[in-house]
C-alpha cells in the first residue's frame, strides 16, 4: 500500500466484498451471482496495475469504468433507474 492507486483499487474491492457478503446473507434468492463481481475485480487489479507503472489517465479511465459497472449493472444502495420511454 505505497501509492494512491493502492489505496482507491482497494477500497473499491473492499466494498465490492461488503456488497458480496451483504446481498448474500439476504432472504430469498440472490439476483446476482459471484460471477458479476468478476469484472470490477479484474478492472481495480488492472487499474493498479496500470497506476503503479505510471500511465495515471488510463488507470482513472479503468476506474471510472469499474465504478460505472458497479452502478449500473451491480445497483448498490438499490439505485434504479427510470425506465425509458419510446
Amino acid at each position: 500500500m505505497e501509492t494512491v492507486y493502492d489505496w482507491i483499487t482497494v477500497a473499491i474491492f473492499g466494498a465490492l466484498v461488503v456488497l458480496f457478503l451483504h446481498r448474500s446473507v439476504q432472504p430469498g434468492e440472490p439476483q446476482d451471482t459471484i460471477l458479476h463481481y468478476l469484472p470490477p475485480s479484474v478492472g481495480c487489479a488492472v487499474a493498479n496495475w496500470f497506476g503503479n507503472e505510471g500511465q495515471g489517465l488510463i488507470s482513472f479511465l479503468i476506474v471510472l469504468a469499474v465504478l460505472v459497472y458497479i452502478v449500473l449493472i451491480l445497483k448498490p444502495f438499490g439505485i434504479k433507474f427510470p425506465p425509458e420511454k419510446r
